[in-house]
């Protein structure tokens, strides 16, 4: 994603929602800090979340300020709408913290009201307990989830780009199955993925694939290895499609040859649950309902020891090493669903006793009548050869 993407209208009304709700919430200045928070604020994305990075964002209409580290300035100074980047090191060791220390000093922070973003990656504990240090009194709030929480409903545009992803994804998982046969690896089925992923003009997803086979299969997130298919085996797939940054994941079972009745029994009722959850899913349904419903089709069968995931969670464009957003589909959440959303349905049973598994993981946005889902694959058990 860059500024490009959208128009500058659409950005400034971001900026504007976030301004507002800053001031709302009683603060002079916000310290953004995830990248996801910044890419939908700006429009840009380099890579210096790896390091110390912050977006200065006042409840007035003070520039647009940007702190990175100095390799990264070109690419934010061309793909963003900032006002004003400034660079932290380089071609020697820096501070990242004494860089904003001077920051905040010349833009009266240290005398204002000031929240911090605190994501659970991307700011590091040190540079954390220096910050909260450093503001002393002027640090008021940690409202983490703030930009997250205007960005949950996505405008018809990024829904547009969602809509993109989801038929890359299904294209991807299409090319994985179209090699899978007894003698290839793991690696090759992931790797044809990739390649079908990135010839559609996808970037890397920001979470790695999970695949796995055989005896694998009850991993929830086993990464593919060197283990060859052998005929008979069941597999798991889970991957991510990045379309300008906007995330569509897609899982589904497959067998080479005809799936046998405990697998297809325990994938019958992982489907249900799933399609129990998009039935629930409405606006102004509080998150823990759709949940609730897959969750008691799987303990009628008897399997809820085998519910080791999340029923489902908000999607982001997503930076390594996640694409969720906070909203989750799980048990206490507080959270209510609303049109626009973008949700994950992936409710699932892992069984490692019996060595077996399933998930179908699919994604719906949340209109005013329901749930669209996006993918346009079966939610059956793929049977190859």
């Amino acid at each position: 994603m860059s500024k490009h993407d959208f128009t500058a209208e659409e950005f400034a009304g971001r900026v504007a929602r976030a301004r507002r709700a800053v001031a709302a919430a009683g603060l002079d200045w916000l310290v953004v800090v995830h990248p996801v928070s910044i890419h939908w604020l700006t429009g840009g994305e380099a890579k210096s979340y790896q390091g110390f990075q912050c977006l200065l964002l006042a409840a007035d209409a003070k520039p647009l300020t940007l702190l990175s580290r100095g390799s990264d300035i070109g690419e934010w100074q061309d793909d963003a709408l900032i006002e004003e980047a400034i660079g932290w090191g380089g071609g020697e060791p820096a501070d990242p913290i004494e860089a904003f220390a001077q920051l905040a000093r010349d833009r009266g922070l240290l005398s204002a009201r000031v929240g911090l973003d605190v994501p659970g990656y991307y700011l590091h504990p040190h540079h954390y307990l220096r910050l909260r240090d450093l503001l002393g009194p002027a640090l008021v709030a940690e409202p983490t989830n703030l930009i997250h929480d205007l960005k949950a409903r996505k405008s018809s545009a990024e829904l547009a780009l969602t809509r993109e992803a989801a038929a890359r994804a299904d294209a991807a998982f299409r090319a994985c199955m179209a090699i899978a046969a007894p003698g290839r690896s793991e690696l090759e089925l992931a790797a044809e993925g990739y390649r079908a992923l990135l010839a559609s003009n996808c970037g890397l997803p920001a979470s790695t694939m999970n695949l796995v086979t055989g005896e694998r299969l009850c991993y929830p997130h086993g990464a593919p290895t060197q283990r060859v298919l052998r005929a008979g085996d069941a597999g798991n797939i889970e991957l991510g499609a990045a379309f300008r940054r906007y995330t569509a994941t897609l899982g589904r079972n497959f067998q080479l040859g005809k799936p046998p009745a405990r697998l297809r029994a325990v994938h019958d009722v992982v489907r249900d649950a799933g399609e129990a959850m998009m039935a629930a899913i409405h606006p102004g349904v509080p998150a823990i309902v759709p949940h609730e419903a897959a969750k008691r089709i799987i303990a009628a069968a008897g399997l809820d020891a085998g519910r080791l995931h999340t029923s489902g969670y908000g999607l982001a464009p997503g930076f390594p090493p996640s694409w969720g957003e906070p909203l989750n589909m799980f048990g206490g959440s507080t959270a209510v669903i609303e049109e626009g959303m973008v949700l994950t349905i992936e409710p699932p049973v892992f069984l490692h006793a019996e060595r077996l598994g399933a998930r179908l993981i699919d994604n719906v946005i949340v209109t005013a009548t329901g749930a669209e889902l996006l993918s346009k694959l079966p939610r059956a058990i793929i049977e190859v050869g």
